[in-house]
């Protein structure tokens, strides 16, 4: 690999470049779809709404339940880490990658509508952290095969632009979902039944709703985009077998193209970090700042459209200046916005001359970390796209897939960690604002990691043995 002509001869060709030669607008708009509708899982049960009713008063208080929220997260993490590593890899090699995308999103809705059956009352918190946690599991597995199909539906020219259309369809969505539970079940323009507060049932109607929207704007990609084709391979491996494939095919990839694996290694943590920034972010809005529900789903709306703005502007900066600067320049963005609530968030400051509440400050620099979330995101992907060789597309972002949930027990388990050690020593209800500095010492230390690894111009096409 070291020879220049060695490697023209030898180096394999990318899906990506092995992919279409033009975009089809109607492909790009189906596969967006999906992210459109995934927007009711982040943004609506994940973020905003579910996980912050999970976190109130009625489920033992916000610093016990957000604890209670963290752990289930991590142990989910840990579980996608054990499971997910062949995800990717059996769909590739059986031609199943739209399949086990159905499935996967399927099971997501199924479990997301569950959550109608949890009620207001503290026995019934491990039960909603369990559904949103094994509901987070499938999603994960869902977004392997979503996010392999970049290769499918873009070209190395526009790539940038198609995952960031894609983040920004989702950031989108959000918006649109969250103003629809707003005006029907938050804060309802006329009376009905799903209005009522009896038992919560307005926001476990939410639950339901959330899962009807995944469901119909997930199907569009179901008829749009292609199966992916069935590799004329040996006969099928068994799970457990799999994982020696796996081994074997990391070993591969790390000698012929080791930035690869050094840059999984690196998103991994700082995705972990961006996830959290997400998933405590209404939480802390909420417990830390005095949001109520209907200032949640207000900041929420604000903060998706500058997020769907800041991902398409990434996207069009991605293929113009590398998607590696403009990861770099997302987390630095988010460590200065992060840092600034946690030290301003408090009390009144003085800031620029002006009076500042700890609520405005969250207001003013939430919104700018909610600029940055989408770029990095949609680099990360548009990355690891240009590297997957031709069709393992599915393989490395299952990888992808594993090394993130790898560790994406940090953040969680910082952000509980900073939690518990604060609160003995803070203002009480102050401890929860802590848990800002466990996601910034994750973000911080991917950044690190990030910044030896190549650009995808500059790394090698993994050569990967067949299975």
């Amino acid at each position: 690999m070291n020879s220049a002509a060695a490697s023209e001869a030898t180096q394999p060709s990318s899906e990506l470049e092995a992919g279409p030669q033009a975009s089809s607008k109607g492909r790009v708009l189906a596969w967006a779809a999906w992210d459109w509708g995934s927007a009711a899982f982040n943004a609506v049960m994940t973020t905003f709404v579910f996980t912050v009713y999970l976190t109130s008063q009625a489920f033992g208080g916000e610093a016990r339940a957000s604890a209670v929220l963290g752990g289930a997260l991590a142990i989910a993490g840990a579980a996608i880490a054990l499971l997910a590593p062949v995800t990717g890899q059996r769909s590739d090699t059986g031609g199943r990658r739209k399949l086990w995308l159905g499935v996967n999103t399927a099971a997501v809705a199924v479990l997301t509508a569950l959550c109608f059956f949890v009620f207001p009352r503290p026995e019934f918190l491990l039960l909603g952290v369990s559904l949103i946690a094994l509901a987070n599991v499938f999603f994960e597995f869902a977004g392997v095969n979503y996010n392999a199909m970049l290769a499918q539906i873009s070209t190395p020219r526009n790539i940038g632009k198609v995952s960031g259309f894609g983040w920004g369809m989702g950031y989108l969505g959000g918006i649109v979902a969250l103003l629809i539970v707003l005006q029907l079940f938050v804060q309802p323009r006329f009376e009905w039944f799903g209005a009522s507060t009896q038992d919560s049932l307005n926001i476990r109607l939410v639950a339901v709703f959330s899962a009807l929207w995944f469901v119909i704007f997930a199907l569009p990609v179901m008829f749009a985009v292609p199966e992916l084709p069935k590799p004329k391979r040996a006969g099928s491996l068994g799970f457990l077998a799999s994982y020696g494939l796996l081994a074997r095919r990391i070993k591969a990839i790390y000698r012929t193209s080791p930035h690869t694996i050094f840059f999984l290694l690196a998103s991994a943590i700082f995705r972990d970090g961006l996830a959290a920034v997400f998933t405590f972010g209404g939480i802390i809005a909420a417990g830390t700042f005095g949001f109520e529900l209907p200032q949640v789903i207000f900041f929420a709306i604000f903060g998706n459209v500058v997020a769907a703005v800041g991902a398409v502007i990434g996207g069009f900066l991605d293929d113009r200046v590398g998607p590696k600067a403009v990861i770099i320049g997302s987390l630095t963005g988010l460590l200065v916005a992060g840092t600034v609530i946690l030290v301003l968030g408090n009390d009144n400051h003085m800031l620029f001359g002006m009076p500042w509440s700890g609520a405005t400050t969250f207001w003013v620099f939430g919104l700018f970390l909610c600029l940055f979330v989408g770029p990095a995101q949609s680099s990360s992907r548009a990355y690891l796209a240009r590297l997957a060789p031709q069709g393992e597309s599915g393989e490395l972002f299952g990888l992808y897939a594993t090394t993130g949930r790898a560790v994406s027990f940090l953040a969680p388990a910082l952000f509980t960690l900073c939690i518990t050690v604060a609160t003995p020593l803070v203002a009480e209800g102050d401890a929860q604002r802590w848990g800002i500095l466990g996601i910034m010492v994750v973000l911080l230390a991917g950044l690190l990691v990030l910044l030896p690894v190549k650009t995808p111009n500059d790394a090698e096409i993994a050569v990967v043995p067949p299975s």
